[in-house]
């Protein structure tokens, strides 16, 4: 084998890599069960204290001198339907929304009405916001029409004028509120989806302004708050200079410090004069960092100098303990927000100064500083230049190496933005996002040109939510979370238990059956299946990629590629040996032979996961992203690593005990003659009649049995007396919803599940909330002892949205169109292609058609996002042997250039049966363990892998060669023959090659 060494010294390093990686999620692991152990009392887990316990070692070093924010960016986490996460319900304000059409109305009773709109909705959740307000403004104004305060130019294109009825206004500020919901509903997607977890779950709540989303393995609710609720209101602002603020700082010192002696027993009153001047000198020393290569200017020492506050002296003093600015311990943040708040502050601070906190904390002695930032605002709130002046912003890495947010202005924006750092040389101005302050910089010439650099105390991950909140928009409507609670797994722990153990078992069953099979070369390959597995789940870890049930059947579509990459080698080198050649020229012979065939199907398998991950969206991605790397780390372990073991084995010994067979496979699959293709007829009409049947059912059956997350439905929060399993729950529910979509999770608690079902959901009158509700009560009634109560109750939209179904639609396209193109350049013939792709098609008609079928006879199973993972998994193995049998055709037709097409076919299916039969078995065992063992939960899934397991090995012998044969094959004799050319013809298609060539 060639370049031996670079392929020993790459295997080294990624196994290390890997080992390291996979380190990090043991540690993570380690931290998150001293969490639970600490939040476990009595046995029962208070969710809280175990989230307030991996709040407080967020920054803390947990392993060395990394801490557990920097553990958890590494290991290997699990997603929504595996571990849960976060649920968060987010209501989108229409208090801005009318404000904002009001054109910001000073009217008194238009404002009295907002603000007991506000105070009547808090007690009358169900009636709409812009009905209380019309009834509170009416109230407010008898007789004055809404009109009046609406009728302005911002309106005009909403055809509301003066003469405008009182509910033609209301009819408008409702639509705009529901277009703002909407609007809201993709920009929260957008930056859900770049928030870095995998498979999120966002869904709106009908009839509501209510958007419901679940974020998977979070561990950091602050950062999930913020990103949600904030709107990415950035501002520009200009800031005091410390000698202009420095005074109103000692007089607010001066009045704290005689308010506390008064307020003390006996006191004496504290004299800040000592402290007064080291007060002021602590004004806004700020961020010295570079907004572009004009902004370098750094502080004066002077200034630095003059920061240091005495211990000792009014309350300002004593906090204002950051060296060097102006700025307080972390732990004293509160109480400077008191104080802020306080009277006093409002009567000694002039209305234009605003002291507003750092983004960032600062970490000096091992002590964490929050500075704070005198930004001068203007009379009227309106800043100089707001966040729509941003064309785009993208997270970077600066030339010193840390990390900033690029961010590029429009036209007007550059001309505002030129003006303003113009006027302020030698000065800072203040950047404020959401109002904190990302950057103050002191501006040393004038910007032109709009291109500016935000940088700070940045994290990674910060330049990295700043840029996606910056190019997600601003929000139309500012949100607020009213509802959060931890969630558990969708599958439930119990299904997650069992379709673990089930798949463990079925690898194993694998693993003996090569060995029983190959003899020691099988424990080759078992060594090398396990050393893949170890790698696909180390590379998961290195890119933090969530490990999610679409993802395990990627990992599924691994195993069998894995496998049928070891299957082919051996065959090959069976075939070899039984022409005689000794044990290492069969050895160096059956891997060359077998490469072709296996760098073909990894290609067609990685040109799947490269375009559905591109394209594709939660359950689509998810399944791409295990697939690609699991493509990588197969072909490095089966054709290399494999290598090299056997290699070892044999090398320098004439008695080796290494075997390719046992006594239970010697004799297997010799000599094979099925005239497979010239039963293609039959199996024409056998699938068509199946399809058929398949989809006449579905119409009568009224459509697929689509689950919760393609449809929606109805969504019910249920109290128990105790602890409940969730799958012993959804088990009584499912026939009481005639198996309807349902999802069943734990909720925030352990006696609370929360539950999701499909059933009815297209019918939303009162009669099918009630009857939902009655189905709920039924399937109920065998935990009658545990008391179960319905607090609350919603409708719930779709999880997967309208574009992403189509954005799935066309990268499915897309890969077809992939496999044609990279087909047809391997075998030359567009046949070939449009037989492959034909397949494809029949397999997954196959696989839905017999959803309807199993219905029709009580077996009911709902198309859910697993579904659509099963279903690609079942594509991508179809083309995989479908294209090691049109290698094989085309080394028949290579090394017999006077034999035909129709002539090579047969024996060629024949030849490669063993390898298809045992590829197909030994994954089909893992599927069938599932279906039987996996519970109730994964039997959609695994019915679908099944199905589609023996479809897609019966498509690759029976529809896509013959198809070939159909289209190309009689046609190419039939012109060979006339061209006169020496061939033995047959009206059959009876094999024509013997096997002594092959």
């Amino acid at each position: 084998m060639r370049n031996k060494g670079l392929i020993i010294a790459l295997t080294v390093v990624v196994t290390a890599l890997c080992a390291y990686f996979l380190f990090f999620t043991y540690i993570s692991r380690g931290v998150q069960q001293k969490a639970v152990a600490y939040a476990t009392t009595n046995g029962k887990l208070n969710e809280s204290a175990r989230q307030h316990y991996l709040d407080s070692v967020w920054r803390a070093p947990v392993f060395g001198p990394f801490t557990y924010r920097e553990v958890r960016q590494s290991e290997l986490g699990l997603g929504l339907d595996l571990k849960g996460g976060m649920h968060v319900t987010l209501e989108v304000s229409p208090v801005e929304i009318v404000k904002a059409m009001s054109g910001n109305s000073k009217n008194a009773a238009f404002n009295q009405a907002l603000e007991q709109a506000q105070v009547a909705q808090k007690s009358n959740s169900g009636t709409p916001f812009t009905t209380l307000f019309s009834q509170a403004y009416q109230a407010a104004a008898p007789g004055k029409p809404l009109a009046t305060i609406f009728a302005n130019t911002t309106n005009k294109s909403r055809n509301i004028d003066i003469n405008s009825s009182n509910d033609k206004v209301i009819a408008a500020i409702d639509k705009e509120v529901d277009e703002a919901i909407d609007r809201s509903f993709n920009i929260l997607r957008t930056r859900v989806d770049k928030f870095g977890v995998n498979q999120p779950s966002i869904q709106r709540v009908k009839g509501t302004g209510r958007i419901q989303i679940e974020l998977p393995g979070v561990d950091n609710p602050d950062r999930v708050r913020k990103l949600l609720q904030g709107q990415a209101k950035l501002e520009f602002w200009e800031v005091w200079n410390q000698n202009e603020v420095g005074p109103y700082l000692v007089q607010l010192d001066q009045q704290l410090s005689a308010k506390e002696a008064a307020q003390k027993a006996g006191g004496t009153t504290a004299t800040a004069a000592a402290d007064t001047a080291a007060l002021a000198g602590t004004a806004a020393a700020g961020d010295t960092t570079s907004l572009a290569a004009q902004l370098a200017k750094k502080t004066k020492d002077a200034a630095a100098d003059s920061a240091a506050t005495s211990t000792k002296g009014g309350q300002l003093a004593r906090l204002f303990t950051m060296p060097g600015r102006l700025g307080v311990n972390l732990r004293d943040t509160a109480r400077m927000n008191a104080i802020l708040r306080s009277p006093e502050a409002k009567a000694v601070l002039p209305p234009t100064l605003a002291l507003l906190w750092n983004l960032k904390p600062t970490t000096i002695d091992k002590q964490e500083y929050l500075e704070l930032v005198p930004v001068r605002k203007t009379r009227d709130g309106v800043p100089p230049m707001s966040g729509e002046v941003i064309s785009d912003a993208r997270a970077d890495i600066g030339q010193n190496g840390q990390p900033e947010v690029l961010m590029n202005m429009t036209p007007a924006g550059s001309r505002k933005w030129a003006k303003m750092t113009g006027a302020n040389i030698g000065q800072q101005v203040a950047m404020v996002l959401d109002d904190y302050v990302v950057s103050a910089p002191v501006v040393q010439s004038e910007i032109t040109g709009g291109g500016t650099s935000i940088t700070g105390s940045f994290a990674i991950e910060d330049t990295q939510d700043l840029a996606n909140q910056l190019k997600a928009g601003k929000l139309p409507a500012p949100t607020r979370i009213v509802e959060e609670a931890i969630v558990g797994p969708s599958l439930g722990k119990e299904a997650i238990d069992q379709g673990l153990y089930s798949s463990l078992a079925g690898l194993i069953l694998i693993m003996i059956f090569m060995a029983a099979y190959y003899g020691r070369a099988g424990l080759v390959a078992d060594v090398s299946l396990l050393f893949n597995m170890f790698l696909i789940l180390g590379v998961l870890a290195q890119f933090g990629t969530a490990l999610t049930l679409p993802g395990i059947a990627g990992l599924i579509l691994v195993i069998a590629s894995a496998i049928d990459a070891n299957v082919l080698i051996f065959e090959r080198i069976r075939e070899e040996l039984a022409h005689g050649l000794t044990v290492p020229d069969a050895i160096n012979k059956g891997y060359s032979r077998a490469f072709s065939a296996i760098f073909d199907s990894n290609v067609t398998t990685m040109l799947i996961a490269l375009i559905l991950g591109f394209f594709g969206t939660g359950p689509v991605q998810s399944f791409a992203v295990t697939l690609g790397i699991g493509v990588l780390t197969s072909f490095l372990s089966a054709v290399f690593v494999s290598r090299l073991i056997i290699e070892w084995m044999v090398k320098g010994k004439e008695d080796h005990s290494l075997t390719f067979d046992t006594f239970l496979s010697r004799g297997l699959f010799k000599n094979l003659n099925f005239d497979i293709v010239g039963k293609r007829k039959i199996a024409y009409v056998f699938s068509s009649v199946v399809i058929l049947i398949g989809f006449a059912l579905m119409a009568y059956q009224g459509g697929p049995n689509l689950g919760v997350d393609f449809k929606g439905g109805r969504a019910y929060v249920i109290d128990f007396n105790k602890t409940m399993v969730a799958s012993d729950v959804a088990e009584q529910l499912r026939p009481a919803f005639k198996g309807a979509g349902l999802e069943v999770k734990q909720y925030g608690a352990p006696n609370r599940l929360r539950v999701t079902t499909g059933y009815l959901a297209n019918d939303e009158s009162v009669e099918a909330d009630q009857q939902v509700r009655t189905a709920l009560d039924q399937g109920l009634q065998s935990f009658a002892s545990a008391n179960p109560q319905v607090p609350s109750a919603s409708k719930v939209g779709a999880t997967i949205a309208d574009d992403i179904k189509r954005t799935s639609v066309l990268s499915l396209g897309l890969t077809l169109l992939g496999i044609f193109i990279y087909v047809l350049f391997r075998f030359d013939k567009w046949q070939y292609s449009m037989a492959a792709v034909v397949a494809l098609f029949h397999d997954a008609l196959l696989v839905i058609a017999a959803f309807p079928i199993a219905r029709a006879f009580g077996v009911v199973y709902e198309m859910d996002q697993i579904f659509v993972a099963a279903v690609l998994t079942v594509l991508g193995f179809s083309m995989n042997d479908t294209v090691v049998i049109y290698d094989r055709i085309r080394e028949y037709l290579q090394e017999n250039p006077k034999l035909t097409f129709a002539q090579v076919v047969n024996p060629a299916l024949n030849s490669t049966f063993s390898r298809t039969i045992i590829t197909s078995s030994t994954i089909l065992m893992v599927v069938v363990v599932l279906y039987i063992f996996g519970g109730e939960t994964l039997r959609s899934f695994s019915f679908s892998m099944i199905i589609g397991m023996i479809f897609g090995t019966y498509s690759s012998l029976f529809i896509a060669t013959p198809i070939i044969l159909d289209t190309y094959g009689k046609k190419e004799e039939r012109e060979r023959k006339a061209a006169g050319e020496d061939f033995t013809n047959s009206a059959s298609d009876a094999p024509r090659l013997s096997t002594s060539n092959v």
